[in-house]
């Protein structure tokens, strides 16, 4: 797990060293281990490390292989990285470094662009080769790694976190509209290729890109998720039975390949519950488990200690409980900002940064339940979204969206007020793979588009932060491609209403029936949520800047309205639509004002 970036250039320039360093610097905290760059010509690599997997230096990046004149940059976790390096060598290839990144490097020369197919993992990667003068790039097929880019007429940057992108100078930091309309339409998530800023984009997941000395691009998506029934049916227990070995070989898998020790982040919830009652079922002995929790308010308790103590309790593990009062969480709230490399709202995200700070002091490594909710059908959404009638937008928009389109207009000014991007998307979306019943639809397009860059982001960014590597065992490809083959009532009953039917039925007698049979909870952060006293008053003054008033993206008709009732104004996911400006505007500041000159180099 790494921090990465590049840069390639078409104008007969040089990449800098000072300019590589500047992007480094904003990748430090993804890996504090080691640093160190390439140049060669028109490219230049730099390259922060979080040694996870064979710890000596000769695993360092980046990495050069001079028989095969490949270079590699590296993000990641290849999980079969053993397998394909014995098929290697059987194929004559010889290793100086015993982790994964010298198997990609060596599987690129063997199979090309082909061996993405061949990695099971979360992963983003440069490769330049030295002599086609040619740079092959490539994301997992799940996202849960980033890839940042920025491209026009004289250079192609990239970085594993937008500000390194922008960290080299030269880049447009316009809003997009686009992005605008995804970030306050789509609970703050802007899927690919989009971001919130007209010159950053981000790479597909599941897909590839090269490009050539001269600046020729070539994309190519290498994975497409569908959600249809096997020509053979299963009975209810087969699925049962394949889901649960499916889940045991992720999770052992993201134990067993890394030199360092492996914790588990314990919400209370069950899944998290799950993936330590899994651990325990083969036999992993001490395991560490981590939680935190905050105050409550009059609405709503700010932790689930009651649930993750019972698990605790059942399997005698190592377990650290963190409680983060309220002042902290304001006091930290623009320190987390910081390292957001875009605008998120989920509340989750600054618990995930306060928790990452502690667990980090203890293990390298941590197993999250992301993904459980999405693969198999968690939210309260879905069972309603399935009931629905109408168009598939419809049936999508009227139980997910933050604003419907007539209120995003209400909410910014006339310059950015466009056609109804949201829609257009999801519609696509839902529409571009083959699927059975419309549950498929909606949760194929969960997995693969929105997933990546709400939860699923906001645990990268957070942990790594603090040089804290999550792997999510429920976003193991090949499992999620098992369950989007589930029929609907696997997922949510025979009834229909049941959430996660079939992860309870494997959860019951490994981890404690009052974790299975709780009310679903969310990581819990009220004072986001029932926004008043202090966090009310941050609010008011981010939105009342004199930087937010100038950047005139907001209707000031549409701000007080928010401010004269913050506990009024809640988004259909019963997020606080106060803190989604407030949020956007405050990272707009930490990240975009503060540049020195935004469009020189």
């Amino acid at each position: 797990m790494c921090g990465i970036c590049g840069e390639l250039r078409f104008d007969n320039q040089q990449p800098t060293q000072q300019r590589l360093e500047k992007m480094m610097a904003k990748l430090e905290r993804r890996g504090p281990d080691y640093g160190s760059h390439y140049i060669d010509g028109s490219l230049g690599f730099g390259h922060q490390r979080l040694a996870i997997i064979d710890l000596s230096e000769r695993a360092n990046q980046p990495m050069i292989d001079g028989e095969l004149g490949l270079v590699l940059v590296f993000n990641g976790t290849i999980y079969n990285y053993p397998e394909l390096r014995a098929e290697l060598i059987e194929k004559g290839y010889h290793f100086f470094s015993d982790g994964d990144s010298e198997v990609i490097i060596k599987a690129y020369a063997e199979w090309g662009s082909e061996c993405v197919k061949r990695f099971s993992g979360m992963f983003a990667f440069a490769i330049w080769d030295q002599n086609k003068k040619q740079l092959f790039m490539a994301r997992d097929r799940m996202g849960i790694k980033p890839f940042y880019y920025s491209l026009d007429d004289n250079r192609f940057i990239f970085g594993s976190n937008l500000q390194a992108v922008l960290a080299a100078g030269g880049v447009d930091t316009a809003i997009d509209p686009v992005g605008l309309h995804h970030q306050f339409t789509l609970h703050a998530v802007i899927p690919a290729p989009f971001t919130i800023l007209k010159g950053v984009r981000k790479l597909n997941p599941a897909h590839t890109m090269t490009i050539s000395e001269s600046g020729e691009v070539t994309l190519e998506r290498y994975w497409t998720l569908t959600a249809t029934r096997p020509e053979q049916e299963k009975t209810e227990a087969e699925w049962t039975e394949a889901i649960h070995q499916a889940l045991k070989r992720s999770v052992k898998r993201r134990l067993d390949i890394a030199d360092v020790p492996v914790g588990v982040l314990l919400s209370g919830g069950l899944d998290s519950s799950l993936l330590v009652g899994l651990l325990a079922e083969q036999g992993v002995k001490e395991i560490r488990t981590f939680s935190i929790g905050f105050e409550d308010q009059p609405e709503e308790s700010g932790s689930e200690f009651e649930f993750s103590d019972q698990v605790v309790e059942m399997y005698n593990t190592r377990h650290q409980k963190i409680v983060i009062p309220n002042e902290q969480v304001l006091e930290r709230l623009p320190e987390a900002i910081g390292q957001m490399a875009e605008p998120m709202v989920g509340q989750d995200a600054v618990a995930f940064y306060l928790l990452s700070e502690q667990v980090s002091k203890d293990v390298k490594v941590v197993q999250s339940g992301q993904g459980a909710d999405e693969v198999f059908a968690g939210y309260f959404w879905y069972p309603q979204m399935a009931a629905a009638t109408g168009s598939d937008v419809e049936r999508f928009g009227n139980h997910y969206f933050d604003r419907d389109h007539d209120e995003f207009l209400e909410t910014v000014t006339e310059p950015y007020r466009g056609k109804d991007y949201s829609s257009e998307r999801i519609d696509e979306l839902l529409n571009e793979a083959p699927t059975e019943t419309y549950l498929d639809k909606v949760l194929r397009m969960d997995v693969t588009t929105l997933i990546v860059d709400d939860p699923v982001k906001r645990v990268d960014n957070m942990t790594m932060a603090w040089g804290l590597e999550a792997r999510v065992p429920f976003l193991d490809h090949e499992l999620v491609e098992l369950a989007m083959q589930m029929p609907p009532e696997m997922k949510l009953g025979p009834d229909g209403d049941d959430a996660k039917y079939v992860l309870k039925k494997i959860s019951r007698g490994l981890i404690p029936d009052g974790v299975i049979d709780r009310k679903k909870g969310y990581f819990p952060m009220p004072a986001l949520k029932y926004v008043r006293g202090d966090f009310l008053e941050f609010m008011r003054k981010i939105l009342d800047s004199e930087a937010c008033v100038r950047r005139g993206i907001y209707n000031r008709d549409y701000v007080e309205k928010l401010l004269s009732g913050p506990d009024q104004h809640f988004t259909r996911l019963q997020g606080s639509k106060l803190w989604h400006l407030a949020l956007l505007e405050l990272w707009l500041q930490t990240h975009v004002d503060t540049l020195a000159s935004p469009m020189g180099i």
